[in-house]
């Protein structure tokens, strides 16, 4: 009765724990954790994350990406990387990809990479806790964790047990896009975790004879809803065959980044002043 619901000014025992936070790996050293989230699928989270591991990777900095998307994981595809994960008497190693990128999901624990994932939401939810507790994240400047859609088990668990420095929103220019973005803005306002802009997925197709920028689905609403939730728009990325076709190949480590990123990394590298 009359809980503030604010235990640090509390001096009353009522067995409310004050964090929920999981310890890292007692071999872990982690810079700054980024949240790549989104109110519904299907709008590019796998495509974003994997970009800009790949891009703060070639700034020189260490990038990992923890694939919370236990039913649907699809950054061992996008980097070509397969295999079990392996362990040792400290813990679980991670992944590595060509260029140096360590990175865990689901996939590399199945026997089969398209086995399903049959699991209860608790379960998920464990499942995501120990990619972040049990692995060895070694000197790692930047982890992209890769957000299921929605706001359901997995994104309550990474905002309660992982230390999120900030979230990224994907969105679509689709007319959805208010109800995207105001579902994950309204939750990460009321688990306290920053907001650190919206990147725009599938914005326009650039006409590869004259240049034109094709808008495939409508006009964006995205500069009129972000600025009444008062939020940054980091990127807008265009439809790009080549970038597709990367993913499909395993190697988005070796294509060309659109442009409109390099906004949403310099914001990233701020973390770090």
């Amino acid at each position: 009765m009359g809980c503030s619901h604010n235990c640090e000014s509390c001096s009353s025992n009522c067995g409310q724990p004050k964090s929920l936070l999981v310890e890292p790996n007692k071999l872990s050293k982690i810079g700054k954790v980024i949240a790549v989230v989104s109110g519904k699928g299907g709008v590019g989270k796998s495509l974003a994350t994997s970009m800009l591991a790949v891009g703060m990777n070639r700034k020189g900095y260490h990038s990992a990406i923890l694939d919370a998307d236990i039913t649907g994981p699809s950054i061992p595809k996008a980097f070509g990387v397969s295999g079990k994960l392996e362990g040792c008497e400290e813990g679980i190693l991670p992944k590595t990809s060509d260029t140096g990128i360590d990175m865990v999901s689901i996939n590399f624990v199945l026997d089969h990479v398209d086995d399903p994932v049959i699991y209860r939401g608790p379960i998920i939810a464990e499942t995501v806790k120990q990619f972040w507790s049990d692995v060895i994240w070694d000197d790692v400047d930047y982890m992209f964790v890769d957000m299921p859609p929605g706001t359901g088990d997995v994104p309550l668990t990474v905002f309660q047990s992982i230390p999120v420095d900030g979230i990224v929103i994907m969105t679509s220019p689709q007319d959805l896009v208010s109800m995207i973005v105001g579902k994950a803005v309204k939750m990460a306002k009321m688990m306290n975790i920053p907001i650190l802009g919206i990147i725009e997925n599938y914005s326009y197709l650039e006409c590869p004879d004259c240049g034109k920028k094709i808008e495939v689905f409508g006009k964006s609403k995205l500069d009129e809803v972000a600025a009444s939730y008062e939020i940054p728009v980091l990127a807008k990325l265009p439809l790009d065959p080549k970038l597709a076709a990367a993913v499909d190949a395993g190697c988005i480590e070796d294509a060309k980044l659109p442009e409109a990123l390099h906004g949403a990394m310099k914001v990233l590298e701020g973390l770090r002043d």
